[in-house]
């Protein structure tokens, strides 16, 4: 198994500027706009206490957005709160007066009009978007990378969104999107990476993220933690690391945890960046294949890079094996069931274990993974099991044995 990477951060300082993106003040209205939902309700903070108790730690706590408004991720939390800064700039209004009430009325439509949201996904931003823009009776335009799965196309298209698979990566996708965005009319591109000239949306969408990270400082307080000691939080881009490590380092001012950024090694543009060490921002190219989808992205957001290189300690690279490992222990935890792990990813898991491992006298029947007999592996009997339960436990599809 290839070996995780990690890099302590001794990139310069800058002057920080951007850590107010995610001052308390500007997350509690986002929260007070997810709050005006119907759909919205608190996610659950799982207490992790038997692998803490393992470990030997005092708690592991791990924020679980799976049944998000009903559409299993977080995302939909910056989408759709950017869409209503934007909406609220237009009419010259604070965007405490857009609720889902006023969002979803005829008034806003004879005052607002219509608009048309583009976007670039490999799933799960770009279905926030259409969704969030089919609950306000915007139109939807959304772009995904080559190699997207059948399944978060047709999700995105149920929306009501205009979908097209684009042969190229994520990143020229976001590029592809926001050139169409410009050439429309009423055309707004809503994409949680910036980049020079395109930063304001982006800074907004971290913000509707920090929804997440409220409701977490809060579980954490009423499960007894004043105050955590290590914040562990994925990266493709960059947005939700910038938003949970910016969240968290205004909320502990005087004493922040340390923080932790994990990215797919396949696509891990921060910790390359973090590894020069010159502060500058680094690119990782080509076809960046990870099981990880949504991480698969090779250019950071350059506003929250500026948050992360100040405020976070370490930088780590994960090969796709730990990943598996970590579905397992989550497995155990939770019995991981298909809502969580769709088709979708167990196909990836296929794909990833022929690919890692000659296995054999094992079928794959699209929804469902099973195994014809004990199956022999040219690594060991060993990585056979692994493989096994890898695919039965952790991805929860139904299988049979003889």
């Amino acid at each position: 198994m290839e070996q995780i990477k990690w890099v302590k951060n001794q990139m310069p300082k800058t002057e920080d500027q951007q850590l107010g993106i995610m001052r308390q003040d500007a997350v509690s209205k986002a929260r007070a706009f997810h709050k005006s939902f119907p759909q919205y309700a608190v996610t659950p903070l799982a207490n992790l206490s038997r692998m803490a108790k393992y470990l030997g730690l005092h708690g592991i706590f791990v924020k679980d957005e799976s049944d998000r408004f009903g559409l299993g991720a977080f995302k939909v939390l910056g989408g759709s709160f950017a869409m209503a800064r934007y909406i609220a700039e237009a009419l010259c209004r604070d965007v405490s007066e857009m609720t889902y009430a006023y969002l979803t009325s005829q008034k806003l439509r004879d005052e607002f009009g219509q608009a048309t949201f583009f976007t670039a996904t490999d799933g799960n931003h770009g279905r926030g978007v259409a969704w969030a823009a089919n609950k306000l009776g915007q139109k939807s335009v959304v772009l995904m990378p080559k190699g997207s799965v059948s399944s978060r196309f047709d999700n995105i298209a149920k929306e009501g969104a205009k979908v097209t698979i684009e042969q190229v990566n994520y990143d020229e996708c976001v590029r592809r999107a926001n050139a169409l965005a410009e050439q429309t009319e009423h055309g707004v591109m809503v994409q949680d990476t910036a980049w020079d000239g395109y930063e304001k949306i982006p800074a907004w969408i971290m913000q509707g993220y920090g929804t997440m990270a409220c409701e977490a400082g809060e579980q954490l307080a009423q499960a007894g933690v004043s105050r955590p000691t290590h914040v562990f939080v994925q990266a493709g881009v960059g947005s939700l690391a910038g938003a949970v490590v910016g969240y968290f380092a205004n909320r502990y001012r005087d004493n922040p945890p340390k923080f932790i950024v994990m990215e797919a090694q396949a696509a891990d543009c921060l910790y390359q960046s973090a590894k020069a060490a010159g502060g500058e921002i680094r690119f990782v190219e080509g076809d960046l294949e990870t099981i990880m989808a949504g991480l698969a992205c090779g250019e950071p957001n350059t506003i929250s890079w500026d948050i992360l290189k100040n405020h976070v300690s370490y930088f780590v690279s994960c090969p796709t094996g730990y990943l598996h490992r970590a579905c397992v222990c989550w497995a155990h935890r939770s019995r991981v069931t298909r809502r969580l792990f769709p088709a979708s990813q167990a196909q990836s898991a296929w794909d990833s274990s022929r690919r890692s491992c000659s296995v054999r006298n094992m079928q794959n029947c699209g929804r469902k993974l099973y195994w014809t007999k004990t199956a022999p592996c040219s690594c060991s009997r060993q990585r056979a099991t692994q493989t096994r339960k890898i695919i039965e436990i952790s991805y929860g599809m139904a299988h049979t044995r003889p």
